[in-house]
């Protein structure tokens, strides 16, 4: 199949995760819980519950702007999930503290996302301009595209490193939620189904850098 194809597919299926995960969130968000906790209430209860008491939960502007910064061993919950008592709250909530009980705890892949964040940040700053510089003097130092390609294979195998770390948070999130009660049956079904198209993100983003550098590759074996 033509990488053009499989790229124009991958961008289709991009959108389409994107607008089941905003409709997921905004479907789930309007769920209370039944015991009226916010989603700072349970991202606490989860790490006291796992012996970390030495991250704090912090509110974060924008939306769906969620994250855990291992460096300053914070779990930011942004303005939708931070205050709210609803489903998708604590599903996000839960699945950001997955990640820093996997800090804790040394968890292998996230240790290798860890080691990689300063080659990624170095490699996306000036990637797109090597290959740039790549395709326009690929006749007078073709070995330029292919460094191109290295620095874009560094960001590619940082997408796949990030699945089995996002998966694993929120298998911890939905392993917890439901052993404390705090969703069960329809709740945790939707809590479920939220984080599910939540990792389609990670994978199609995974899939997507994967085809363009299988694109460049092609350009450089071409010539």
């Amino acid at each position: 199949m033509n990488i053009w194809i499989i790229m124009i597919v991958i961008m289709g299926l991009s959108m389409l995760v994107q607008f089941m995960l905003q409709n997921r969130f905004n479907k789930y968000s309007q769920v209370g819980l039944p015991n009226g906790m916010t989603g700072a209430d349970v991202a606490r209860k989860m790490l006291q519950d796992n012996g970390i008491y030495d991250v704090q939960v912090v509110p974060t502007r924008g939306m769906l702007t969620d994250h855990y910064n291992p460096q300053t061993k914070t779990v930011a919950l942004s303005e939708g999930v931070y205050a709210s008592r609803s489903v998708a709250a604590a599903a996000v909530a839960a699945h950001e503290c997955g990640h820093a009980v996997q800090h804790a705890h040394g968890y292998a892949a996230l240790r290798l996302r860890s080691a990689l964040v300063p080659v990624v940040n170095f490699a996306s700053n000036i990637v797109q301009w090597v290959l740039l510089a790549g395709l326009i003097f690929i006749n007078v130092f073709p070995g330029l595209l292919w460094i191109g390609i290295i620095l874009f294979a560094s960001t590619t195998l940082f997408s796949f490193v990030t699945l089995p770390v996002e998966i694993n948070a929120s298998s911890r999130a939905i392993g917890w939620l439901t052993q404390t009660g705090i969703t069960q049956g329809e709740t945790r079904t939707m809590a479920i189904d939220a984080l599910k198209w939540a990792a389609y993100t990670y994978v199609i983003a995974a899939l997507g850098s994967l085809a363009t550098l299988l694109y460049y590759i092609g350009l450089a074996r071409r010539d």
